[in-house]
Parts: structure tokens; C-alpha cells; sequence
């Protein structure tokens, strides 16, 4: 076992997502005060050599190739799962199983059927904390979103307008494991959709009661079956060899819906909106206010108090960088010094850390049976684009 204050960390997978945890927990220490540490124990992949480059370049103590005997060694407190979505079920059943915490990347599965029973065993295991990667709930500005929302700053909420837009995934891109079905689980719904879908939830505190429509497109049937995997980003590094497979994933998905609250929502998710590369955001319009937010301006959140003087009204736009005033600000540096992408999954580690520690994180983690919530409403949007009807999510169980 290891020593008090310590958490022996298991990290399964090592490409786009190993990066970005991999360097979360190098660097979370240095700036933030935990109650407990991470400890880089053990990184798992399939490729001997490229484990053990990855393993000296970023500081773990072990590489093994040997999932299930890493998962449950005797050493290991959290299992962090970053594998393709098919994966993540077994790996998270056999940590369950042998009594570790777990941290899964998003989506919670690939199918609804196997993140029920990812939520069902994490049920069982009463001491084992469970944790989802839903990143930019921690970044600042959508912290702060969610703590204007709980305190009543735009009221009644009226709208939801969501979008996660993307355009990386053209003709020439290879058929990778992000569209395939049996891999992926769905295309831009699980990928991008999933996001937008949790970060609504969270920011407005409400749930959905019903989709009343969906559009699900691809727009590229075949693809070139690579030769090579990417290299370590979405995409990148993937090369194409001349036999030709099916694409079976959506790349783009678009819905309408119903929140139990009263609001109305919509929804789009896509990899071929061309001129954009991540604007990930939403617009949510209340009786006393509205939001507005766009991760490729990460550090700023608009705020429109309709309370204000009507001379002066009109959207302000707040630098979500002063600590002490704006969720984990104080934890990185000066006012108006900014942060970038990887600094959400910092937090996040901060958090995780906290909440094995006894503390509070500062904005609320998804655990299995939150994300499971998220998985429920993906089906639903599913079912509702295939069968071309409205879904009310009490039909997904």
C-alpha cells in the first residue's frame, strides 16, 4: 500500500488523453495545496516501445502492457482509463472489482447498456469514488457560469443554445477508431455532443424531460483504412493505406429538446464546420440575464444583467482570471495572465485529489451515475434521429 497522503495512480492509455492526464498530474502539485498527492505509478498501453519512450518523457515509474494485472495491483489507488470508448467498461469493472477509485474518460461507455453497468457496479463498490472527465466544467469561466446560475443571476432560464463545431475530420482524414461504431460507440455525438450535453446539465442545474427532434448526418461513407494510428492528437500522425472501409458514425448530429425546468434547448455537434477548430460553447437566456460562453476564448465569460440601467445595458465581458473572485484563479497566476486547454485537466486533478482527501472541490465532478445521466440523454438523442420522433427521456432506462 502506498503512504499516507499518497495515491498510486494507474494511467490506461497513452496517446491524445494520456498526454493531457499524464501532464495533469505532473504538474498539479506545483500549484496547487493538496490534501493528498498523485503519484505517477504505472502508465499502460499496447506498444512496448512507444510506453516506454512515453514513460521517460513524462515522468511514470512503471510502463506495463498488462492492463488488468496494473489495474488491480495492490499498489494502485486511482485507475485513470483514457482508452477508446469500448474499453472502458471491463477496465473500470475489474478496478471497481479490486476496490480502487476511477477516473474514465468521456463518454462514461460506448453504449448505454455498458455505462449502466459501469454505474451499477460503481454503486456496489461504496468505497471506490468514481470520477468522469468532463473537463470544461473546470474551466474557470464555466465555473463560474455555473455559480451565476445557482445564485440566481439570469433567473428563469428560457433558452439553451449549444454548439460544439469542429472541422479536422475531412475526406483525406483515415478511417480511425473515431469512426467506427464498434470502437467509438458514435461520431461526433459521443465526442463532441457529450460536452455540450454535460456542460448544459452543470451549468443550469436542470435535466432534460424530452428530444423532440434530431438530425443525425455522415457526410463521408468511406474512408482509407490507416496504416498507422494517430500519433498522439485527434488525428494527427495517421496514415492511410489504399483499402477503403465504412464510416458507421455520425459527423454531425443536431437536436432539439425540452428541459424539466421550462426551457427549450438546441444542440450541434460536428467535425465539419470549416473555419472552426474547437469553438465549444453555449448561450443560455433567463428572465433576469443571460451567458455566453466560447472555449476558443477559454479565459473570458459574457455576462448580461438585465438589471442594469437601460443607458447603460449590454453584455459585459468578464476576464475569468482574479483570485479569490473567480473559481481556481487564485490557484495560477496574475490577473489578466491567462490559461489554456490543459489547465482544465489540472483542475480537474486538483479536485479529484481534494475529494479523496476529505475536501470539496470547488465546482461540483461528475461521478458514473452523473455521467450516466449525460449517456441517457446521447441515447435518447439517438434514438430520436434514427426513428425520426420525439424520445421523452423517461423511455431510457
Amino acid at each position: 500500500m502506498a503512504s499516507k497522503g499518497i495515491i498510486n495512480v494507474c494511467l490506461v492509455g497513452q496517446k491524445f488523453m494520456g498526454r493531457t492526464h499524464s501532464n495533469a498530474y505532473l504538474k498539479v502539485g506545483k500549484f496547487f495545496d493538496l490534501p493528498v498527492s498523485p503519484v505517477m505509478h504505472t502508465i499502460v498501453g499496447r506498444d512496448a516501445q512507444e510506453l516506454e519512450e512515453f514513460k521517460n518523457k513524462w515522468g511514470w515509474q512503471n510502463s506495463s502492457t498488462d492492463w488488468r494485472a496494473s489495474v488491480t495491483n495492490s499498489e494502485i489507488q486511482l485507475v485513470d482509463i483514457g482508452t477508446p470508448n469500448n474499453l472502458h467498461r471491463e477496465m473500470a469493472l475489474a478496478a471497481l472489482e479490486a476496490g480502487k477509485h476511477v477516473a474514465c474518460e468521456k463518454p462514461l461507455a460506448g453504449t448505454l447498456d455498458d455505462a449502466r453497468e459501469m454505474r451499477d457496479a460503481a454503486k456496489r463498490a461504496k468505497r471506490s469514488k468514481t470520477f468522469v472527465w468532463y473537463n470544461y466544467r473546470r474551466v474557470p469561466a464555466v465555473a463560474l457560469a455555473h455559480q451565476l446560475v445557482k445564485a440566481g443571476k439570469i433567473g428563469r432560464i428560457y433558452h439553451i443554445r449549444a454548439y460544439y463545431l469542429q472541422d479536422w475530420a475531412g475526406p483525406d482524414v483515415p478511417l480511425i477508431w473515431r469512426f467506427q461504431k464498434k470502437v467509438a460507440g458514435s461520431g461526433s455525438h459521443g465526442d463532441l455532443g457529450a460536452h455540450i450535453i454535460d456542460m448544459a446539465r452543470f451549468i443550469t442545474g436542470d435535466e432534460f424531460a424530452e428530444i423532440t427532434g434530431a438530425l443525425s448526418e455522415t457526410f463521408v461513407k468511406e474512408r482509407a483504412i490507416p496504416s498507422r494510428g494517430s500519433s498522439g492528437g485527434i488525428a494527427g500522425g495517421a496514415q492511410a493505406a489504399t483499402q477503403m472501409g465504412k464510416v458507421d458514425v455520425d459527423d454531425a448530429m443536431l437536436f432539439l429538446a425540452r428541459m424539466k425546468g421550462g426551457a427549450v434547448a438546441s444542440f450541434e455537434a460536428t467535425r465539419f464546420s470549416t473555419g472552426y477548430q474547437n469553438k465549444n460553447g453555449l448561450e443560455i437566456h433567463g428572465e433576469k440575464g443571460a451567458l455566453r460562453f466560447n472555449f476558443e476564448h477559454m479565459n473570458w465569460l459574457d455576462f448580461y444583467d438585465r438589471s442594469d440601467e437601460r443607458k447603460t445595458q449590454g453584455w459585459h465581458n468578464i476576464m475569468v482570471t482574479h483570485g479569490g473572485d473567480h473559481p481556481y484563479a487564485e490557484a495560477w497566476w496574475p490577473d489578466a495572465h491567462i490559461i489554456g486547454y490543459e489547465h482544465g485537466f489540472i483542475n480537474q486533478v486538483a479536485d479529484m485529489m481534494n475529494v479523496l482527501g476529505a475536501k470539496e472541490p470547488v465546482a461540483p465532478l461528475p461521478d458514473f451515475e452523473d455521467a450516466y445521466k449525460t449517456q441517457q440523454v446521447m441515447e435518447a438523442v439517438a434514438i430520436a434521429a434514427k426513428e425520426k420522433r420525439p424520445v421523452k427521456m423517461n423511455e431510457v432506462k
